[in-house]
């Protein structure tokens, strides 16, 4: 799932949110995705949690990747935190 967060939150202008069954699977993604960001051009990226982690935090500036497995992804609800919710609370 990927957020439009401009304009609502300083730290970045994008979020995805992703889930992966197991340790190993989420941590194959955040190499993935590390490697295609670098490529990509970006260079400060910055890996959070990965090894073992029921969450891992990509950070690469104007864009987070959160990597989640599945208990940890409904326990944060980030989802609810960042998505409509937060349009609703903005315009009332």
């Amino acid at each position: 799932m990927t957020l439009d967060l401009e304009g609502k939150a300083s730290f970045c202008d994008r979020m995805v949110i992703a889930t992966g069954l197991a340790d190993r699977q989420i941590t194959a993604m955040a190499e993935h995705l590390s490697e295609k960001l670098h490529k990509a051009g970006l260079r400060r990226v910055q890996v959070e949690g990965a090894g073992g982690a029921d969450w891992v935090l990509i950070d690469a500036g104007d864009i987070v990747v959160h990597l989640f497995k599945p208990e940890a992804r409904a326990m944060y609800a980030l989802e609810r935190m960042w998505g409509a919710e937060l349009d609703e609370v903005g315009s009332g």
